[in-house]
């Protein structure tokens, strides 16, 4: 299975993880539309919602950019219109957009938990919420949203308690609509990284030192690729990790993922524990 003229709708995609999904997926001729806010480059954030389509189409695929707040009804409601219709349809929701501040509970404020939840848990509800009849519709309908294993190991919350809320809000997304949809034939899952990827908001929010201690965004567009092509009726309800997923589909050389480091020298991403050569003293915080 391929995701030949399949059509992809993603919260976010103008760079990074999502951008590198996109154009995995368009590789394959794939349809995607990007909701994006992303429309001039900003001076620590390269790419635009419109640089992205272009790298979409130049992959092979075709792009729908539509600008606009995945915190807005109207916008989303609209946004899958427009993409079905330009489409014919939606088979897959990737749920990608997502805001990051690590700030201790005391210091945040409180403009930043709800910027936080708006876009990460609502956000994921409100996209694949508006698609869901369209993708039952769809032959092999899949909900990809990038969060976190829900642990409730107390360590996990030492530090940053409102993003953590945030992102295992996008994961009870997946939990409940696994279930909720799954004699639709609809898939939820979510997908994340083992170790720290080189994002813009790796460089710019948790710290520029990790870049080489980090994955490039490839291994999580392998990884999504691989989820996305499983026959959804048969994997629905899953918390996996990007290298778990490639080792599952028979790939084990991870080097070709390196950003400059070496395989011990990989920082661990958050709610994740080391395995392999991984150092678990070194961890994203």
């Amino acid at each position: 299975m391929t995701l030949v003229g399949k059509t992809i709708i993603m919260s976010g995609g103008s760079r990074g993880i999502g951008e590198a999904i996109a154009l995995r997926a368009a590789r394959d001729g794939a349809n995607v539309a990007l909701l994006a806010k992303t429309t001039e480059p900003h001076p620590k954030l390269p790419g635009t919602i419109y640089t992205a389509a272009k790298a979409i189409e130049e992959a092979g695929g075709k792009a729908l950019p539509l600008v606009g707040d995945i915190r807005d009804d109207a916008f989303v409601e609209a946004a899958v219109a427009q993409t079905a219709e330009a489409f014919g349809g939606i088979d897959i929701v990737v749920n990608n957009a997502s805001a990051i501040d690590l700030t201790n509970t005391d210091e945040l404020p409180m403009k930043k938990y709800d910027l936080m939840n708006d876009i990460n848990a609502r956000g994921s509800f409100l996209l694949a919420k508006m698609a869901i009849p369209h993708l039952r519709k769809s032959a092999n309908a899949h909900i990809l949203t990038l969060s976190p294993p829900i642990s409730l190991d107390p360590k996990w919350f030492t530090a940053h308690t409102a993003y953590t809320m945030a992102k295992y809000g996008m994961s009870l997304v997946t939990l409940g609509l696994s279930e909720e949809l799954r004699e639709d034939g609809i898939a939820a899952n979510s997908l994340w990284p083992r170790t720290a990827i080189d994002t813009a908001a790796v460089r710019n929010v948790v710290g520029a030192g990790l870049v080489t201690h980090s994955r490039t965004p490839a291994i999580m567009a392998d990884a999504a690729y691989e989820i996305l092509i499983k026959p959804a009726s048969e994997f629905t309800g899953q918390f996996v990790i990007d290298d778990d997923v490639l080792e599952a589909a028979g790939i084990t050389d991870f080097s070709v993922y390196l950003n400059g480091g070496t395989e011990d020298e990989l920082a661990l991403d958050f709610w994740v524990e080391a395995k392999g050569p991984h150092n678990p003293e070194l961890r994203m915080h």
